[in-house]
C-alpha cells in the first residue's frame, strides 16, 4: 500500500469557460499588436501574412525554401509617392530580367550611351532590379506610360544627364507604337518625339544650367571661362511654357570648380562684369531664379512639375574601397554597404534644391534617384562610349582614365528613375 503522504494530488482542471475567455483575450492582444505594427509600418493591415512565419527557417535552410517564405511574409505596400521612402532600399539581381528594349532596337540613343553596341560584353547590369524596403515599386508599364500621356506634353529639362533620362524614357515606350505613328525630331537644344496615335509628345530640351549662360548653346571647353547668368531664364524659359508635366535637373556641370563665375544682367556690357561665388551659392541664386518662373508662370492645375535629383558621377575608386581601381573602370557589380556615398554627390547641393522647393508656391515633385544610383558603379558608359564625337578606339579603351562615369548605358539605370517617375505620375 502506497502513502497517503507519497501520493499526487489530482491536477484541478479549469473550467471550459476560463478557457475559452483566456485564449479570446490573448487573440484580442495579438490583433491590436499586430494593428500598432501594421499602422506603424504604413501597411494594411490586411496585407500582413503572419501565419507564414511559422514555415520560416534559419539561415542553415535550403535558399530556395527561404526564397520563398521571404515572399510569403513581404508585407511592403504598394507605391505611394507620399509615403514609400524610395531612396531606402537594394539592387537586387534577376537574370529572368528582359529590358524592354535594346540599344540595337531602340534607334534613339547617342552613341555615348550604346555600351553594347559600342563593344561592352557583360550585360549583368540591365538585370538588376531597385527594391525600397517600404513599397513595392512596379514594373514599368509602357502603355500605361503613353496613357497617362495621351494629349499631352512631357517635356525634359536640364543637361546631358536629363537627356539620358529622355532617351531611356522614349525607348521603354517606342516599341509598342507602330511605325506610322511615331516620329523624332531632334534640335541642337530641343528635340521632340511625338506619338500621333496618343496625340503626345516626349521632348527634351538643353539647359544645363537652368538659367542662361554663355557656354550651354555654344559649348566652352574650358570651364574657367564659362559665366552663368544666376537671374536671367526667360530666353529659355519660353520653350517650356505650354507643357503639361515638366522633369527638371541641373548638377554636374555646376561641379567644375569650388567657386563659379556669375553675372546679373546681360552680356551687352562686356563678360567682365562678373563675380566669382561659392558653386553652392551660384547654384542657390540660380535656382530661386528658376523657382521664381516657376511660381510666376506655371499653373498647377495644369502643370505638373517633377525634379530629379543628382546623378552622381563615380570618378574616385577609393571612395568603394577599391584603393588600386582607376574611376568606374571594369566595375562590374553595384557596391553593396548599405547608405553608401561617395564624393561625386554634394549633399551640400542637394540641400539647397530641398531648401529651394520648400519655399514654392507651385508644388515640386521629386524623383529621388540619387542614392539608389550611388550604389551603380557598374552602369557607367565607362570605355564604351565616345569623345569629341568619334567612339573610342579598342586602344583607347584600355586606357582606364578615358573611362566616362558620368553618363549611364542604355538600356541601364535612369531606367529605374523613369520607372519610380511613371509610378509618381
Amino acid at each position: 500500500m502506497i502513502p497517503s503522504s507519497l501520493m499526487k494530488a489530482p491536477r484541478a482542471k479549469l473550467p471550459l469557460p476560463i478557457i475559452i475567455a483566456t485564449v479570446c483575450a490573448l487573440v484580442f492582444i495579438i490583433v491590436l499588436y499586430a494593428e500598432r505594427l501594421s499602422f506603424l509600418s504604413s501597411s494594411s493591415f490586411f496585407k500582413l501574412t503572419p501565419c507564414s512565419r511559422r514555415g520560416f527557417k534559419s539561415k542553415s535552410s535550403d535558399k530556395a525554401e527561404e526564397n520563398i517564405n521571404a515572399s510569403l511574409i513581404d508585407d511592403r505596400f504598394d507605391f505611394d509617392p507620399e509615403e514609400c521612402n524610395v531612396a531606402n532600399g537594394k539592387w537586387v539581381f534577376n537574370r529572368s530580367i528582359k529590358p524592354l528594349y535594346t540599344d540595337r532596337s531602340c534607334p534613339y540613343i547617342d552613341k555615348q550611351f550604346s555600351c553594347a553596341k559600342n563593344g561592352r560584353l557583360d550585360s549583368d547590369y540591365e538585370r538588376w532590379e531597385w527594391q525600397p524596403e517600404d513599397c513595392t515599386l512596379p514594373r514599368f508599364n509602357p502603355e500605361l506610360a503613353l496613357k497617362k500621356l495621351r494629349g499631352k506634353r512631357l517635356l525634359f529639362v536640364g543637361d546631358s544627364l536629363q537627356r539620358n533620362q529622355w532617351e531611356s524614357f522614349v525607348c521603354l515606350v517606342e516599341w509598342v507604337i507602330p511605325e506610322k505613328k511615331k516620329s523624332m525630331r531632334r534640335g541642337h537644344t530641343h528635340s521632340v518625339f511625338k506619338v500621333k496615335e496618343y496625340n503626345a509628345t516626349i521632348e527634351f530640351y538643353w539647359a544645363p544650367y537652368l538659367v542662361e549662360s554663355n557656354t550651354d548653346v555654344n559649348i566652352i571647353g574650358d570651364t574657367k571661362k564659362r559665366i552663368i547668368k544666376v537671374d536671367e531664364i526667360a530666353q529659355r524659359a519660353i520653350n517650356w511654357t505650354g507643357v503639361d508635366i515638366l522633369v527638371f535637373n541641373t548638377y554636374v556641370w555646376w561641379m567644375s570648380g569650388l567657386r563659379i563665375k556669375t553675372l546679373w544682367g546681360s552680356f551687352a556690357n562686356g563678360e567682365e562684369g562678373f563675380e566669382e561665388f561659392d558653386t553652392t551659392v551660384a547654384y542657390k541664386l540660380a535656382l530661386k531664379t528658376w523657382a521664381n518662373w516657376v511660381d510666376s508662370t506655371i499653373n498647377p492645375n495644369k502643370t505638373r512639375v517633377f525634379f530629379t535629383t543628382m546623378s552622381p558621377t563615380h570618378t574616385r575608386s577609393a571612395d568603394w574601397g577599391n584603393i588600386d581601381g582607376v574611376k568606374c573602370f571594369n566595375e562590374t557589380k553595384p557596391v553593396k554597404k548599405k547608405k553608401y556615398w561617395g564624393s561625386g554627390s554634394d549633399k551640400k547641393m542637394m540641400s539647397v534644391v530641398a531648401h529651394v522647393a520648400k519655399n514654392m508656391k507651385v508644388p515640386v515633385t521629386f524623383i529621388n534617384i540619387t542614392q539608389l544610383s550611388e550604389y551603380r558603379i557598374d552602369g557607367h558608359s565607362s570605355v564604351y562610349t565616345e569623345t569629341g564625337g568619334k567612339l573610342l578606339t579598342e586602344e583607347e579603351r584600355k586606357d582606364p582614365y578615358n573611362a566616362d562615369c558620368i553618363h549611364w548605358c542604355l538600356p541601364g539605370v535612369p531606367d529605374t528613375w523613369n520607372q519610380i517617375f511613371l509610378a509618381s505620375l
